[in-house]
């Protein structure tokens, strides 16, 4: 799960150590993602989620900048931070599968 390993890159043992700043958003830019598509779901009406979808896309690409960030720091490997890059692009590409699928409803 991306959450966890962000958390994980970002901990307290790790270089991004004293960037309390870095390490701050990053982690609200992976908890925004699980969040906004929890609050989405609850909403009443598919254009509602839609739109709370658009809000996980955009923090799925801000945990792909703070990636790169992140790995020009030497925060993290570059094969880690290619990793979660993937992921969340893995993951904006499904939301906005999901997306397609509630607009045409």
């Amino acid at each position: 799960m991306l959450v966890q390993e962000v958390y994980s890159d970002f901990a307290k043992t790790t270089p991004s150590e004293y960037d309390f700043g870095f390490h701050n958003q990053i982690q609200r830019a992976a908890v925004s993602i699980m969040n906004n598509i929890a609050e989405g779901f609850e909403r009443s009406t598919n254009p509602d989620f839609v739109r709370f979808l658009d809000i996980v896309k955009a923090s799925c690409g801000e945990v792909r900048s703070m990636y790169y960030t992140a790995e020009d720091l030497s925060y993290v490997l570059n094969e880690v931070a290619l990793e979660r890059r993937n992921k969340a692009k893995q993951l904006s590409a499904g939301i906005a599968k999901l997306q397609s699928h509630l607009r045409s409803r």
